[in-house]
């Protein structure tokens, strides 16, 4: 199957997305066709990819100066100290701006990865090449870069656009399943704030996509993408429609920070947590109907995760978790702001609830008195 190409038009850069297989021994060509070139380039790299693709990047790389970065990838070393021996790489090889760093791993690689691009000499060409389902469809399209503090996820980084994104297939099969379904969440979620046709298309395809079936998930990648390209375009800074993205989110990223970011419940797992979280308050509160609360509960259970959440919570995380929502960086006030659905393809934006009332619902929902 011919590669795929994406094109994202944004204020501050445009830059194409590449999907298909055997991309990463054709680097060298692909940047060529891009108009992308550099003398030297730093490889910030996760450790748990298989060397294999490293060798066969830097092979195709054979005419530039070479670098590399091992990163340990998880949440807690997503933090300034890595930021600093990347920035400490870059100033003592003497790189220029119009040199490359270029990220290779998941969702954390990319986002510690392009922060450090932002903010050496003001900005830097950046290639984000996402080896993990949920990287390829979330983390590596639009822009968004940062760390972790002790105050909660994400809170410190900068909106900065790739050169170029490269979606190679073949990283997928080296991954176990339980990282493909997590991505697949995310690919979910895009389904359901946007394009309830592209619903139905997974609710019928999900065993050939968890399988990794070509073309089937080439199609998958390309639709997610297409759809989070059109809300990016729109609103680069989320300023406002961009928000639609999170759905799930300010309850996923809670539990995660509540668990201390534990490999339990990784980022994946939390977002289906937090999407049916956000699906049930949003059922209770008599915006969703029962007919599309219960297919897509019955869709998220069909995929056989640990998604229930009393296997990681109960009432004594009550505090903790609301304590995360209310760091949130959606919130403007007081109140906690919430991304919830009223149907299928049409999600709902800026409602806030007190802190009381969601203490309310979540006590319920941990004791499981309305669990879905």
């Amino acid at each position: 199957m011919k590669p795929i190409k994406l094109k994202i038009k944004t204020k501050t850069q445009n830059y194409p997305i590449i999907i298909g297989s055997n991309l990463i021994s054709k680097f060298s060509q692909i940047n060529k066709q891009n108009s992308l070139s550099f003398n030297k380039c730093l490889i910030v790299v996760d450790k748990n990819v298989p060397k294999k693709f490293i060798t066969e990047i830097k092979k195709s790389l054979k005419k530039n100066e070479v670098f590399i970065c091992f990163f340990k990838a998880n949440e807690t070393n997503k933090n300034f100290p890595i930021i600093n021996k990347i920035l400490d790489t870059l100033l003592s090889k003497n790189f220029s701006r119009e040199d490359c760093l270029i990220s290779i791993g998941g969702g954390i690689t990319g986002d510690v990865s392009g922060f450090a691009a932002s903010i050496f000499k003001r900005g830097m060409k950046f290639i984000n090449v996402p080896t993990t389902l949920l990287s390829q469809v979330d983390s590596s399209i639009g822009g968004k870069t940062g760390i972790n503090s002790s105050h909660g996820k994400n809170l410190i980084g900068s909106f900065y656009q790739p050169n170029l994104v490269l979606s190679d297939i073949n990283f997928l099969k080296s991954l176990p399943k339980r990282e493909i379904a997590c991505g697949y969440g995310e690919i979910l979620k895009h389904s359901l704030i946007n394009d309830r046709k592209f619903f139905h298309f997974l609710d019928k395809n999900v065993n050939k996509i968890l399988q990794l079936s070509s073309p089937i998930i080439e199609k998958t990648i390309y639709e997610s993408c297409k759809i989070k390209k059109i809300v990016v375009e729109k609103d680069e800074k989320e300023k406002n429609l961009r928000k639609i993205l999170n759905f799930g989110h300010t309850f996923g990223h809670a539990y995660e920070a509540s668990l201390n970011y534990s490999k339990k419940l990784n980022h994946g797992e939390a977002v289906i947590l937090g999407m049916k979280t956000a699906l049930t308050y949003s059922f209770n509160l008599k915006l969703l109907n029962k007919r599309d609360f219960e297919l897509i509960i019955n869709h998220i259970n069909s995929l056989k995760l640990t998604n229930s959440i009393d296997k990681f919570f109960t009432v004594k995380y009550l505090n903790k978790i609301l304590f995360f929502m209310t760091k949130d960086k959606k919130n403007k006030s007081q109140k906690i702001s919430l991304v919830l659905l009223k149907k299928i393809g049409s999600p709902l934006i800026n409602k806030e609830f007190s802190k009381n009332k969601l203490k309310i619902f979540l006590n319920n929902y941990l004791r499981n008195k309305n669990l879905d």
